[in-house]
């Protein structure tokens, strides 16, 4: 057996010695996720800027609110078909578990009374949502719609990511408070936040890359994932 062939089989088996611990970390995060956001919606002191949109939608529509995030988490993804992205196991399951997740949460957990417990859950909210979003980015899966539709919009139009990510940001957030979403100081602590909470969390959760990369699932890159998001 020559030297290639088995650092070959090697990099196979430890992809798939990886699998287990990354489908964990995949689906962990995406419920907990979830389950984050709906903390912030019962907090009632501002949602992170995609839910503000979300929350505005379901109370035009009637629709639970992970159902709104399910339904435009799926019609964003045709709009990757333009932008020639292609979406991984991460993609779709983010589009189908992360809703399902808020909705049983918001299901069990009461809105929040009191600035104290409010400020609390806020608080659990953004935190949680680092983790989570350290746990499913760097399981390397692939990113989320949203996140591929600001990679997707920088590679065609060639504007800054930072540019990119601001407009469509402030446009969703804007859009959600005009349909009655809840903005409020949980937004800005959220805005100020997430990233160096995403990017703690993701050495945290780290999980080391197989050499010339796993042959099970196609691995994304997490910290350009999360610069984009």
């Amino acid at each position: 057996m020559s030297r290639q062939t088995r650092q070959t089989r090697q990099t196979r088996q430890s992809g798939h010695r990886q699998l287990p611990r990354r489908l964990t970390q995949l689906y962990g995060g995406l419920v907990l996720y979830g389950a984050s956001s709906a903390l912030l919606v019962r907090s009632g002191l501002g949602l992170e800027p995609w839910n503000v949109l979300h929350q505005g939608l379901a109370e035009r529509t009637g629709l639970p609110m992970g159902v709104v995030l399910t339904l435009l988490g799926a019609a964003i993804l045709l709009l990757w078909i333009p932008l020639r992205q292609r979406p991984g196991l991460g993609t779709v399951s983010n589009v189908l578990v992360i809703g399902a997740a808020m909705d049983a949460t918001l299901a069990v957990v009461p809105d929040a009374h009191g600035w104290t417990p409010r400020i609390a859950m806020m608080v659990a909210g953004i935190i949680l949502n680092g983790a989570a979003t350290g746990l499913y980015i760097a399981a390397r899966f692939g990113p989320g719609p949203r996140d591929g539709l600001m990679t997707g919009l920088n590679r065609r139009t060639g504007l800054s990511v930072r540019l990119v990510r601001t407009a469509v940001e402030i446009t969703v957030v804007v859009t959600g408070f005009a349909l009655g979403g809840t903005v409020g100081v949980g937004t800005l602590l959220y805005a100020v936040s997430i990233g160096p909470l995403a990017q703690v969390f993701l050495r945290v959760f780290a999980v080391p890359p197989t050499p010339g990369g796993s042959t099970v699932v196609a691995a994304g890159r997490p910290r350009r994932a999360i610069l984009r998001r």
